[in-house]
């Protein structure tokens, strides 16, 4: 190491970039070299550096009139190594960084090599805050450099200087927007990435108009990046609803081709939340489907808002300060949907969604009926089978059950935001690897409602130390990607997909509005149902028959091979007729499954007919203490053998001195039952006068047998 210092001394600029690189190599291979060469190096290589940089010329060395630019770059990237956390190296190159990023010439490539090296330098060291900001200027003026690759890696040590210094960052904003609208692809997307991170509480608004009116005249192929980073940057910074529906509506209106279903469900998941602007909505949108017809996700969220707020349309219901009156007729409504049906009627999701709003505008404008029963009509010999079906399904409601069609078209409940965030999360969290940690919640963030399966991966597990044998079972159910229908309708959202059984790329209409073969959904969220195929359904087969609006269904569809064709499977059924798939049989008895001072939890068991593997647990939460509950949630996990299902709580808010409880159906099946008995780790949390409370336990004590 000795010897390699010495070398530091000579004055032949080739020995010396030899020595430097010897030297850079040592620290990298032992920590002790590391030590000896910031102890005895440091003032040898600011005395090279300072003579490199204020030399006279020396033809043999001159690059472009820059001295050395080799010896230069090979002396700043020693020096970075030696200066990253040690302050006093650090500090003792501070004068000699400063002067070569003022004094070297940034009009030729040698010189801008030397400034991005020196740039490295300052931010890998313990710099001071001056010597950071004059970094990041320099950057700043990269950024208006001709040279693409210049302006790259100048964006590339911006994303890196953000953590160190936002603010100085921020002060290059303007630039690093014009960056965004750059011919070159890759600046273009880079500059995109470092403005998502710029993004702020304070300048979210001014960054987001840049965005959105740079949206019309971009690129086709860079369309889809753009529209999806403003997405995330609205959803993520908007602190206003008002002020996320309009962004929202104005990327639908410009990229709605471009806008992912998942992004369309979030807006439809706020726009039932948003009572007070539901009407401005549904005017907004329409207007916005007039013009923009041809966006895709933009005709879906329309065309759903119109079917459900189709009344405040034509009402001008809920006018906010300012916004302008539209006069839509009941026919105008209709219009429009009938124009996004045959417009987009090669995409089966943006078709169905058309034919449930149009059967929706026939239960609230009941002048249009009979226009509605036309254009559903026209689609019986759709040659797509799902818009075949929904056709059939729906004349027959419109023609053959007046008496039911009102109740069965209400209003869809308001859909909870929570559960959607907790599908949202798990769906990306199925991309990650299992035996990474799922980040942490802060406090007062996402929320977990009840019925809702945590992601397949470890983090349950951990939370909930469980063995090994003990891994949670999936609780969860994938997605088509483009079945955006279907997430809108809630199906699939809690039941677990069992494997052999055939699932159905499609869902009868009419079963989803019913909730049959599911227990009802809390919290507004659509029931599930459960079916199996079906071969042959003839046009004539009404599934109404004389159902009337408080008849109560619960059933299973079973195969059907082939059906009379006069056949009609709910005809003569009075208002109180209900039915269910068939008898269950208590076969064991209670159990307290948890207690403490605040809380009881007792299992009751069922089990189904000719199935000895599968168990439905009636679990009953009693409050033990004089405050009430609010918030409440339960988890469960199970080992793997086992698989599991939520059925959505009663409620969740538990009533204090056991005046009332709160009720949640599980379904487990036990796949070596016999062999290895049930086991379960559970967990409650819920608030306590505003104050987080959890609690946690084990199950050991379910019945032999199960």
């Amino acid at each position: 190491m000795a010897l390699a210092a010495s070398l530091l001394k000579e004055k032949h600029h080739g020995v010396l970039i030899s020595a430097i690189q010897l030297c850079t190599e040592l620290c990298k291979a032992s920590k002790d070299a590391l030590e000896y060469l910031r102890k005895n190096c440091i003032e040898g290589l600011v005395r090279i550096l300072r003579d490199v940089s204020n030399s006279s010329y020396a033809p043999e060395y001159d690059v472009s009139g820059i001295a050395d630019p080799f010896l230069h770059i090979r002396v700043l990237k020693l020096m970075r190594i030696l200066g990253q956390g040690d302050a006093n190296c650090s500090e003792y190159m501070n004068d000699i960084l400063a002067q070569v990023a003022t004094k070297t010439e940034s009009n030729k490539n040698a010189g801008n090599a030397i400034l991005y090296e020196c740039v490295q330098t300052i931010m890998g060291i313990e710099a001071t805050s001056g010597l950071r900001v004059l970094a990041i200027n320099i950057l700043g003026r990269f950024l208006s450099n001709r040279d693409n690759n210049i302006r790259y890696v100048a964006l590339n040590m911006l994303m890196r200087a953000i953590a160190v210094d936002a603010l100085a960052v921020q002060r290059h904003r303007t630039t690093i927007l014009e960056c965004v609208k750059d011919a070159d692809a890759s600046i273009r997307k880079r500059a995109l990435e470092l403005v998502f991170l710029l993004v702020n509480d304070t300048n979210v608004k001014p960054l987001t108009k840049e965005l959105i009116d740079y949206l019309s005249i971009a690129d086709p192929d860079f369309k889809g990046d753009l529209t999806s980073k403003i997405c995330s940057i609205v959803e993520k910074f908007s602190q206003e609803k008002l002020w996320y529906l309009d962004q929202m509506f104005k990327v639908l209106s410009l990229a709605g081709n471009h806008v992912k279903d998942d992004v369309c469900h979030a807006l439809i998941v706020v726009l039932s939340n948003a009572s007070e602007l539901q009407g401005y909505s549904v005017r907004s949108l329409y207007k916005a489907l007039q013009a923009y017809g041809k966006q895709g996700s933009l005709v879906r969220v329309a065309v759903w808002c119109i079917g459900e707020y189709g009344e405040m349309l034509v009402n001008n219901v809920g006018m906010l300060d300012g916004e302008e009156k539209i006069t839509v007729t009941e026919s105008d409504a209709v219009d429009a949907v009938e124009i996004a049906l045959n417009r987009h009627s090669a995409d089966a999701t943006t078709g169905a969604m058309c034919l449930v709003a149009l059967l929706k505008l026939s239960s609230r404008f009941p002048s249009t009926s009979e226009r509605v029963k036309q254009i559903v009509a026209r689609n019986k010999e759709n040659v797509v089978l799902e818009l075949q079906q929904r056709s059939i399904e729906f004349s027959s409601i419109i023609q053959r059950h007046q008496s039911i069609r009102s109740s069965l078209l209400e209003r869809m409940p308001v859909l909870d935001e929570a559960s959607y965030l907790v599908k949202r999360a798990t769906a990306t969290q199925a991309t990650i690897s299992a035996n990474k940690l799922a980040p942490t919640v802060a406090p007062g963030g996402l929320k977990l409602p009840n019925g809702v399966a945590k992601p397949t991966s470890a983090p349950l597990a951990d939370l909930l130390d469980l063995s090994s044998d003990g891994a949670p079972a999936s609780t969860t159910t994938s997605t088509t990607p483009n079945d955006f229908l279907q997430d809108l309708l809630g199906i699939g959202g809690v039941s677990t997909s069992t494997a052999g059984v055939p699932s159905t790329a499609s869902t009868d209409i009419l079963m989803d509005l019913l909730s049959i073969g599911s227990s009802p959904s809390q919290n507004g969220t659509p029931g599930q149902a459960e079916s199996k195929p079906v071969h042959a359904v003839p046009e004539a087969i009404d599934l109404l028959g004389s159902l009337s609006s408080t008849t109560s269904v619960s059933a299973e569809i079973k195969p059907t091979h082939s059906v009379s064709q006069d056949m009609d499977l709910l005809d003569g059924l009075s208002s109180s007729t209900s039915f269910s798939a068939g008898p269950e049989k208590t076969v064991h008895p209670s159990i307290t499954a948890f207690q403490s001072t605040t809380l009881k939890i007792t299992f009751d068991f069922k089990r189904q007919p000719g199935n000895a593997r599968e168990t439905t647990i009636h679990a009953t939460f009693t409050n033990l203490t004089s405050c009430t509950y609010t918030d409440f949630i339960f988890q469960a996990a199970v080992p793997k053998f086992i698989q599991l299902k939520l059925d959505p709580a009663s409620g969740n808010t538990v009533p204090a001195n056991g005046n009332g409880s709160v009720t949640q159906g599980l379904n487990v099946t036990n796949n070596q039952q016999g062999q290895k008995p049930l086991a379960m780790r559970i967990r409650m949390s819920y608030k306590v006068n505003g104050e987080d409370r959890l609690e946690q336990g084990q199950v050991n004590n379910f019945p032999s047998g199960l």
